[in-house]
């Protein structure tokens, strides 16, 4: 399973509850918040997940923005004579930007003038960003230009802005036409009116709002904003703010009052000096009423008994407290209660701006008017329910008036579901859905004094059991094992509730194997101890309690597992076909002790970009040891195609892992040879190079490529094989070239082993290749042997001299080198522009060129064939002497 997840960024960035689960994460149009490290996870049951990660750079540049600002402590009007002014340039970027400034067309640079500094800031990062003109001149007020520059990473270009600098430059200052604060009622339209008073150049006024965004109804115009239907939502301070880049923004601000009532509450005190919890006749009863008004200082009370109007008197006292202690509320005491005071009492509280609609509470004073009382019924607690149910939590409550329950956590300091400390509840009744785990626990009920009796709150206690199905490990494993072993699974419980019954059953497939309980341990195993076809499959332990079960699950299976290619073979094998490669697959297999025996691989291949694979059965012999190389040879793969090979082992029991890589066709490096050809078709041209020390180079070349104005009369029109588009290798003798001029071209370093350990007879070997020498100023030709450790002697082999005519000719030389070698084609320009020399076509292949390809020798005369058996020891040997004696 692939899963991308990303870490960097904000909460909402990181795919908490979206990751990505494919193998390609595409994001289109992406944006700047999106830059970051992506993470790519990789699972599949096996050993640690495989994890890679990726940064991801968005690059932008936004728009410079300049701010003036004076020096601190001076007059803010104007900008004028002996001031000092700041030009500040700033742009957001990734990465850095890179400031630059100018006046008119000149480019500012610090030291240029002396009345300006350029500079930036120590706080800051990035380069330079202020222009201080200092003590302001007359030439000084021109208009100034900032460059903000990425150094166009991603194509993004240079971004200018302007400002122009003149002695009515000033800062901007705005006034209100509306009070401060404005009160309305809900429903009303409303407009602030904003207008500048100064400022140059001419500000820009925006209207902000102090706790969030504009609402969306506001209607703006300019410097005005209106709101239509305001709501309380709407409340709130509204500033406008007015910006010309020039010192501060200007900011006036107004607050918008909306009027409303909200949560009339009331409460019952009995007898405030004897702490009696009952209302008694001839004591002392005080009701309360609260409200939430806006605003407070319009809140107006009105007490009324059974309907009719009450007034303050020495047994009826009507206070309303002082708005700065406690807005909002109002008392009404009853000294010495009579039978006669029983009744309803009703406070009423309205605004005295009208336009809102009173809220009226009724508090019921009588012989029934009981403080309460509160309960758990027996069966409602300890309540037991399942994960996922939605369940009921209940207190009763009896008493006239019944109060407000309040419920919170009881046995640790936590939120309740629902994310507040305590939750209230007119009924008693706390509704949990989607009950989980962490909930279980106690809950406590109580009575608040809200809508009830002023008295020591009442309570009780609610346990809750959360029931959930045992959480066990391993939730899924792989076991591979070869037929006639025997394996042992085992399950273990992480954590259950209930845990005293716990049962377990295992399964294979539908099929029951065993069944238990567990005592004390918290674990179950199960063996097979001798595997066959029929024990192979999905095992699955089922552990089950009252809320579940969980499953730990089990593929066994006598799969062998993937084979790992070997990728550091260097190169194709060579045949003796020009068109042909054949390649050297070599592997190593995973784990090959861990199953049955592998009889076989099934290789499958086919051309890079086909649909159909060609298979076949490679068999394979004996048994295959942990990190043996094994190799295969693919044969008859076509130049310079590509190729997809897929491997799979096979075992008695069948098919295991397939493993899939792609071969490409690349030209030898340091072969032990056996056999090697080159047509310099390829890029590299076989690994051949260029000599240092020669005058020019060799160069590659095809008809259907050259040059228009080659020189005529000279060089092949074809490479060996006829063809306009084949390659050849060949030296360009026009001008700059001289007479005598050389080109060295060199083999890469062959390696040779002696077929014998204990002898020194080396391996013979055909070295071939054909050549192309046309045009009257036709130079010489060149071949030479160079063994390893003597790169100071280099033995001629081959040399021809002249005009040879339109045509390919072919050169064989047999060698016979002691060691590893290399062989130099060096070209030698003649005396005249047509001496284009080309060769095509080299070949070395084991074993001594046939008698019948063998012209006679001929060494100094203009056509120069071979030099056939050269046993080189000896001539070394002489060479060495003569170079001592020298």
């Amino acid at each position: 399973q692939i899963r991308w997840t990303k870490t960097a960024g904000s909460a909402s960035d990181r795919f908490q509850d979206s990751s990505v689960f494919n193998e390609t994460l595409r994001i289109s149009n992406i944006q700047r918040h999106q830059g970051g490290r992506y993470y790519c996870k990789a699972e599949n049951g096996l050993g640690s997940p495989a994890i890679k990660s990726i940064r991801v750079d968005v690059y932008y540049l936004d728009d410079p923005i300049v701010t003036v600002h004076q020096s601190i402590g001076e007059a803010k009007e104007q900008f004028y004579y002996e001031r000092t002014v700041f030009l500040r340039c700033v742009a957001n970027s990734n990465p850095p930007v890179r400031y630059s400034w100018r006046r008119g067309q000149e480019v500012l640079l610090q030291g240029s003038d002396k009345g300006v500094e350029i500079y930036e800031p120590f706080f800051t990062q990035g380069e330079t960003k202020i222009l201080k003109l200092k003590n302001l001149r007359p030439q000084d007020y021109a208009n100034y230009s900032c460059i903000a520059s990425v150094r166009n990473v991603c194509s993004i270009p240079d971004k200018m802005v302007s400002f122009r600098l003149s002695n009515k430059t000033a800062s901007p200052s705005i006034k209100l036409l509306v009070d401060d604060p404005i009160v309305v009622n809900p429903g009303e339209a409303i407009t602030l009116v904003c207008v500048t008073t100064g400022g140059e150049p001419a500000p820009s006024l925006t209207w902000v709002r102090s706790a969030g965004i504009l609402p969306e109804k506001t209607v703006l115009n300019g410097g005005t904003l209106t709101i239509p239907a305001i709501t309380s939502e709407d409340a709130g301070t509204y500033s406008c703010i007015a910006n010309n880049n020039v010192g501060n923004p200007a900011k006036k601000s107004t607050n918008i009052v909306v009027r409303a009532l909200k949560k009339g509450r009331f409460w019952i005190t009995p007898d405030p000096y004897h702490k009696d919890d009952n209302i008694q006749i001839g004591r002392e009863v005080k009701i309360s009423c609260q409200v939430e008004a806006i605003p407070s200082e319009e809140l107006t009370f009105s007490w009324f008994k059974n309907g009719r109007p009450l007034r303050s008197s020495e047994r009826m006292v009507i206070t309303q407290t002082d708005p700065d202690v406690s807005p909002g509320t109002t008392n009404l005491d009853i000294i010495d209660l009579k039978f006669t005071d029983f009744g309803t009492y009703t406070c009423v509280a309205s605004l005295k701006g009208g336009g809102i609609s009173d809220i009226s509470i009724d508090v019921n004073i009588s012989s029934s008017t009981v403080p309460p009382n509160l309960t758990v019924p027996q069966e409602k607690s300890p309540l037991v329910t399942r994960e996922g149910d939605t369940i009921e939590l209940q207190c009763q409550v009896t008493g006239k008036p019944k109060p407000i329950i309040l419920w919170s956590r009881a046995d640790k300091e936590v939120a309740m579901p629902d994310g507040a400390m305590q939750t209230e509840s007119y009924d008693g009744i706390l509704r949990i859905v989607n009950v989980s785990r962490e909930m279980t626990g106690t809950y406590r009920c109580q009575t608040s004094q809200y809508n009830g009796f002023n008295v020591k709150p009442r309570e009780a206690l609610v346990q809750l059991i959360v029931q959930y199905p045992p959480a066990v490990e391993p939730t899924f494993l792989e076991i591979r094992q070869g037929q006639g072993r025997s394996i042992t699974m085992s399950c273990r419980v992480l954590r259950a509730y209930p845990t005293r019954v716990l049962t377990y059953e295992w399964r294979l497939g539908s099929k029951l194997l065993r069944t238990g309980q567990f005592d004390v341990q918290d674990s179950t195993e199960y063996t097979v101890s001798s595997l066959s076809r029929d024990s192979y499959g999905i095992y699955n332990c089922n552990i089950i309690n009252e809320a579940g079960a969980g499953r730990c699950s089990f593929l066994v299976t006598g799969k062998a597992y993937a084979p790992e290619f070997y990728y550091d073979t260097y190169n194709p094998l060579w045949q003796n076909r020009p068109r042909v490669y054949s390649y050297s697959l070599q592997w190593t297999q995973m784990n090959p002790n861990a199953v049955d025996r592998i009889l076989a691989y099934r290789l499958g291949i086919r051309q890079a970009g086909q649909q159909r694979w060609w298979e076949q059965e490679i068999t394979v012999n004996g048994n295959i040891q942990k990190g043996e190389l094994i190799t295969y040879n693919l044969t008859e793969l076509i130049k310079p195609e590509a190729y997809e090979v897929r491997l799979t082992p096979i075992t008695r029991f069948g098919e295991g892992d397939s493993t899939i890589r792609v071969i490409k066709y690349s030209a030898p490096v340091n072969p032990h040879l056996r056999e090697f050809h080159c047509g310099f078709e390829d890029g590299n041209i076989c690994l051949f190079t260029q000599d240092d020390t020669d005058n020019f180079d060799w160069t590659k070349q095809s008809t259907a490529t050259r040059d228009t104005k080659y020189t005529p009369n000279t060089g092949p029109n074809a490479d060996r094989t006829g063809s306009k588009e084949g390659f050849y290798m060949y030296i360009e003798t026009s001008r700059p070239r001289l007479e005598g001029e050389k080109a060295r071209l060199v083999s890469p370093v062959f390696s040779v082993a002696p077929k014998n350990p204990y002898g020194a007879t080396n391996t013979a070997y055909c070295f071939s290749f054909y050549y192309h020498m046309y045009g009257q100023h036709i130079g010489s030709l060149n071949v030479y042997l160079r063994l390893k450790g003597q790169t100071a002697i280099e033995n001629p082999l081959w040399s021809s001299s002249g005009n040879k005519g339109q045509h390919w000719n072919q050169a064989r030389v047999n060698i016979n080198p002691p060691t590893s070698f290399q062989l130099i084609f060096e070209g030698i320009r003649g005396p005249g522009i047509e001496g284009d020399i080309a060769i095509d076509d080299v070949s070395i292949v084991e074993g001594e060129c046939m008698k019948s390809d063998q012209p006679a020798n001929n060494l100094r005369s203009g056509a120069v064939g071979t030099l056939a058996h050269i046993r080189l020891i000896p001539v070394i040997i002489l060479m060495s002497v003569l170079s001592h004696q020298r």
